[in-house]
């Protein structure tokens, strides 16, 4: 399947005001891209817009919540009506609610799968509308370990992301039944730095963080461009990732324990916070531009070994075959002067 450079390609971005979203978002700019920033936040969306123009891409706002399907089509027609197609759909709008389950409320678990999960389908279709005619295109499903690995406090979460894995391989397999040529990926992540911890709804007795280790954004915007190029069924991205749901196929029991007892300090640092106070984002955006990153720029890893031998699957091909070739040669040298 021969791709647009990024350059050339039209790239809508759901969740693009902040976090993860705003990442992919300047990175496809960067690039050269032509970018709809699809989310409901203002100031993050007007923020991520001047950066693009700034690394020169050029960007067309779009406000909208995903939970709203007819908002998302909107957005998608305006895209589409301004640059006359698109070639990369990302889904990455996210909410989430920290807290037991039995101090959720339904209408919480209906806000988090209203905008994690219908709004990815919202998105897809959107872009389905628009590819299939063209019998090109790639949509990106921002996943996670989670959908894998479930872990405590976070039901609301983790469903809704299992859900979209779901929705996305009966996809996958309707869209190889027709022949298309659109194509359906799905990255699952690490836990990533990003100011979600900042906004979300929580009942916990101390500040939010990421399941350590922790990968800032721009390592999975790279990874996004890379799928943009190169799509692939589905991509784990970082070793702990990949650690999670492998554990997960085979141990799945023992981390149910292991989790019991380690899972709830390891979703919070050291600062208290007072829940009755505090507010979030899970059903209108704050105000403000808080970027790409979140509070944990000193403990973040800009980078992954196993995310690299990923998207440079050829380059390590070949290195290992010249230096097997090196041996080789090497091996027969020494032969030939021992005979």
């Amino acid at each position: 399947m021969k791709r647009k450079p990024l350059s050339q390609q039209v790239v809508a971005v759901t969740g693009a005001s902040q976090g993860i979203g705003r990442a992919i978002a300047r990175a496809f700019g960067t690039a050269g891209a032509r970018v709809g920033l699809i989310a409901r936040g203002i100031d993050g969306l007007g923020a991520a817009a001047e950066e693009i123009r700034r690394a020169g891409g050029e960007a067309l706002v779009l406000p909208a919540d995903v939970s709203d399907a007819r908002q998302v089509q909107k957005a998608a027609h305006e895209l589409f009506d301004r640059f006359g197609r698109i070639d990369t759909w990302i889904n990455d709008a996210m909410v989430s609610v920290f807290s037991p389950v039995v101090e959720m409320t339904p209408e919480e678990y209906r806000r988090v799968t209203e905008v994690n999960y219908l709004g990815t389908v919202y998105g897809t279709l959107a872009a389905l509308r628009y590819m299939l005619p063209a019998d090109d295109g790639v949509i990106v499903q921002i996943g996670s370990a989670l959908v894998y690995r479930s872990i405590p406090l976070q039901s609301a979460y983790c469903a809704s992301k299992a859900a979209i894995r779901g929705f996305t391989d009966s996809l996958r397999c309707e869209l190889i039944h027709d022949k298309s040529r659109v194509r359906v990926c799905m990255l699952q992540l690490p836990a990533v730095n990003t100011p979600q911890f900042d906004v979300v709804r929580t009942r916990l007795p101390r500040h939010p963080q990421p399941v350590p280790p922790i990968f800032q954004p721009e390592m999975i915007a790279r990874a996004a461009l890379h799928l943009a190029m190169h799509p692939r069924r589905e991509m784990w991205v970082g070793w702990p990732a990949a650690k999670a749901i492998l554990a997960q196929k085979f141990i799945g029991g023992l981390l149910d324990h292991f989790l019991a007892r380690f899972g709830w300090d390891s979703q919070m640092d050291e600062r208290p916070i007072d829940p009755e106070t505090r507010q979030d984002n899970l059903h209108a955006p704050l105000p403000g531009d808080r970027g790409a990153h979140g509070d944990f720029d000193d403990r973040a890893k800009r980078g992954s070994v196993e995310l690299w031998a990923r998207t440079h699957a050829g380059k390590l091909a070949a290195g290992l075959g010249a230096a097997a070739a090196i041996a080789l040669l090497a091996r027969r040298g020494d032969v030939r002067s021992s005979g």
